[in-house]
């Protein structure tokens, strides 16, 4: 056997808190000059299946091999040669970048000259070199996870094993990430990634797609892909917002999955489903209607048996906001925030109208969590103002948040208690108290569908349930104003849409949406985006018309993805001075 094969034959893994296995019999062969993806749902089994390549959980039956070893029996062997990042990688953020390097290197053994050759390629290999002395915690979340990367990487592994690694990261960042994971590949590493990010698996020579612990499809992302010719289309109405559109769209038996892109709504038909009357069906005429190409992404949501049926459980149960709709409800004026001599925020400017959703977007480590927290009022500015309904938050704070719900991209969830505990405590926090207290616990309960884990603490859940459980928690009090701080990291595409379908839903109510996000997919669900880069605005607008000032004759028509990174790149060849 090659020494850079992972065989799998039979391979099961139950637990006994669980009906169905975690791995369920999964046999396949895994080649090394390529990367391969694992991609699946919440609960798939990805994680199950890593961690028992890297020897950290026993298989209930059947057999693996990781380069013709025994992960269990030979794992001293197994250590010597296989890499490892977890979801959760273990850097030390209370020692330098140097620091975590050498404290990995001594794990391995990796000593004196060979050491100094091997940081030597590494801090290269990830362009860390400038930032040794620097604390990890201090490093934006793309530089921890290349350190991440490259205490992996000591001792030279056959074998890379990713958990995630894009996860947090903006997008900029991950493609550096790929370029140097790609590199790796060439040089004839096996190397399984793990991502929720639909848009990296088709970067994967081959995929593993999982559901319910079972594999359900493995091969070329574009051999899954071209299943689903002639069944994704844009949908435009001119009349109505492309919220009310996909609404209406979801409701439609012959459609199986739809999002928002820009000012149009992408459909995806179910197999063997009529296309003729679709724009009948949706108040359309058919110049209204155009097909696309379609997307891994259309390919996984179709073979997962489609999106979410459209709910408004949560809409349901939230008051209608009167007031003006063309309200300035949340404002920045000249925002500024220095640490010492370092500009964080430099002099923004942007408005956010009622019932609008707006989307703060910029590179790890670009200012606009700081921009962020100023206008949640979690920090004070240095100068300017963050206004929400008028009042300063500087001076107003209290009153101002009354009026705030605030879902942290950190959970601010006690995980010790439980989802009944937590909802109490929260609701008690915001001053509900007695009947309305036990009304609202029972409504965010329906529409959440937490009664089979209501007694369950939030540690031992899963992460698409924790992330309602935290965004049940900020809505108790039936907020007008809804800041999100990256609600969806870490989640996959189903959980994903089913989140927005609750926030466009609210939006219809009038409630008002400043998120941040690195899924590029959802800043297409924002009204208007304001691209945060150098602590600076450098850009805002609506989706297609940030993607319409990076359009040219090689990219007629560009992805959010390729319209951020062109952004971002036009204003460093600028010099900095083209701030919007």
């Amino acid at each position: 056997m090659p020494a850079n094969q992972i065989v799998l034959d039979a391979l099961e893994k139950r637990f006994a808190s669980l009906a169905k296995p975690a791995v369920a019999s999964l046999t396949i062969t895994l080649q090394s000059g390529g990367v391969t993806g694992l991609v699946g749902p919440d609960g798939a089994g990805k994680t199950t299946l890593l961690r028992m390549l890297a020897g950290l959980l026993t298989p209930s039956q059947g057999t693996l091999r990781v380069a013709g070893l025994d992960p269990v029996g030979d794992d001293a062997g197994l250590h010597a040669i296989l890499g490892y990042m977890p979801q959760k990688f273990g850097l030390y953020e209370d020692l330098t970048v140097m620091e975590n390097l050498t404290l990995y290197a001594s794990l391995r053994g990796i000593t004196g000259e060979q050491r100094r050759h091997t940081f030597e390629r590494l801090l290269a290999f990830t362009a860390l070199a400038p930032f040794t002395t620097r604390l990890a915690g201090k490093l934006s979340g793309g530089m921890k996870q290349k350190l991440g990367l490259a205490c992996t990487l000591i001792g030279q592994p056959k074998v890379l094993l990713l958990d995630e690694p894009g996860v947090g990261v903006d997008p900029i960042s991950r493609r550096e990430l790929w370029r140097m994971v790609h590199e790796l590949a060439d040089d004839g590493m096996l190397i399984l990634w793990s991502t929720s990010y639909l848009d990296e698996a088709e970067q994967c020579r081959e995929v593993l797609l999982m559901n319910q612990g079972e594999l359900i499809y493995s091969g070329a992302p574009k051999a899954l892909t071209a299943t689903m010719a002639g069944r994704t289309w844009l949908a435009h109405d001119a009349a109505g917002t492309n919220r009310q559109l996909l609404r209406r769209a979801l409701r439609l038996e012959q459609i199986g999955d739809g999002v928002i892109q820009g000012k149009a709504v992408r459909l995806i038909l179910k197999k063997d489903a009529d296309r003729s009357g679709l724009g009948r069906a949706l108040g359309l005429s058919d110049a209204d209607i155009e097909e696309t190409a379609p997307r891994f992404e259309d390919a996984f949501i179709d073979l997962l048996g489609g999106g979410p049926a459209t709910q408004q459980a949560l809409a349901d149960i939230m008051p209608q906001v009167t007031g003006d709709r063309h309200e300035t409800v949340i404002e920045a004026r000249g925002l500024t925030k220095r640490f010492g001599d370092f500009a964080a925020t430099d002099n923004v400017d942007f408005t956010v109208t009622r019932g609008e959703i707006f989307g703060l977007l910029g590179p790890n480590g670009a200012g606009k969590s700081t921009t962020f927290k100023m206008m949640c009022g979690l920090l004070i500015p240095t100068a300017g103002q963050a206004l929400v309904l008028g009042m300063d938050l500087k001076t107003s704070s209290g009153k101002a948040r009354q009026r705030l719900g605030y879902m942290a991209q950190k959970f601010s969830l006690y995980g010790n208690l439980t989802v009944a505990q937590n909802l109490r405590f929260f609701s008690g926090v915001y001053g509900l108290h007695g009947k309305r207290q036990r009304q609202k616990i029972a409504q965010m309960s329906e529409a959440f569908d937490f009664g089979p884990i209501f007694n369950q603490t939030p540690d031992a859940l899963p992460l698409g349930f924790k992330q309602r459980l935290a965004l049940a928690c900020s809505l108790m009090h039936e907020p007008d104003i809804l800041f999100l701080d990256e609600p969806t990291s870490g989640v996959d595409p189903l959980t994903r849409r089913e989140f927005w379908l609750h926030i466009n839903g609210m939006v219809e109510k009038g409630v008002t949406v400043m998120v941040t996000t690195h899924f590029m997919d959802e800043a297409e669900y924002c009204d208007r985006i304001g691209l945060v880069y150098h602590g600076k605005l450098i850009a805002s607008g609506t989706p297609d018309e940030l993607k319409l000032q990076t359009a040219d004759q090689e990219t007629p028509n560009p992805t959010m993805e390729q319209a951020f990174i062109t952004l971002v790149q036009n204003f460093d060849k600028d010099g900095g001075n083209d701030a919007a």
